[in-house]
């Protein structure tokens, strides 16, 4: 398994020694962008990282909210995209269709890119009703890693959030990942 961070404007700095991913908030609803996001690119480039952005979803205005990620998410072959499906600051939460249907359509915008669902063990389990991850489930799940306690297939899994969110992926090489990744 591949070892790789996740991080959002919070971490104003991360070591890439050892990573072979990092996937960095982008973008929430429709106005907010990470102010570090082309920082925290940089690095993880400059680290020899597979690089990733995440959208926090909030419910409404899906299609809206897709044209601003891929609108503010920087575009290079073999970066992955994901949508961070889970309870938002005021604790409503996008609604399983309309996270398929986010996923959908980033797909449809960013044809070219892997998108990922990423969702905490109870928003999989309990709140999922179709198993849709788009091209795979980065599941959180606060155990081992590589160990998440999920029936499904997973393809990244954050096994922790201290002092960083610190996830694993399932790939065998560095090679396998940016091969899957630039599909």
């Amino acid at each position: 398994m591949l070892r790789g961070i996740d991080v959002s404007s919070y971490q104003s700095t991360f070591d890439t020694d050892g990573l072979a991913f990092v996937i960095i908030k982008a973008t929430e609803g429709r106005s907010y962008v990470n102010p570090r996001l082309s920082a925290q690119t940089k690095l993880a480039r400059d680290g020899g990282c597979v690089v990733g952005y995440y959208h926090f979803l909030w419910p409404g205005n899906i299609a809206d909210q897709a044209k601003y990620f891929v609108s503010k998410a920087p575009e290079k072959a073999g970066d992955l995209l994901a949508v961070d499906w889970e309870w938002t600051g005021d604790h409503t939460a996008a609604s399983n269709a309309e996270k398929d249907r986010f996923i959908r359509e980033v797909k449809r915008l960013r044809p070219n890119h892997r998108v990922l669902l990423y969702a905490n063990r109870d928003f999989w389990l309990n709140r999922d009703s179709t198993s849709y991850a788009g091209d795979g489930l980065w599941i959180a799940d606060y155990v081992s890693a590589g160990k998440p306690r999920i029936k499904a297939k997973w393809t990244f899994h954050q096994y922790t959030s201290t002092p960083l969110d610190k996830n694993v992926a399932r790939f065998e090489s560095e090679a396998a990942l940016r091969e899957w990744a630039t599909p």
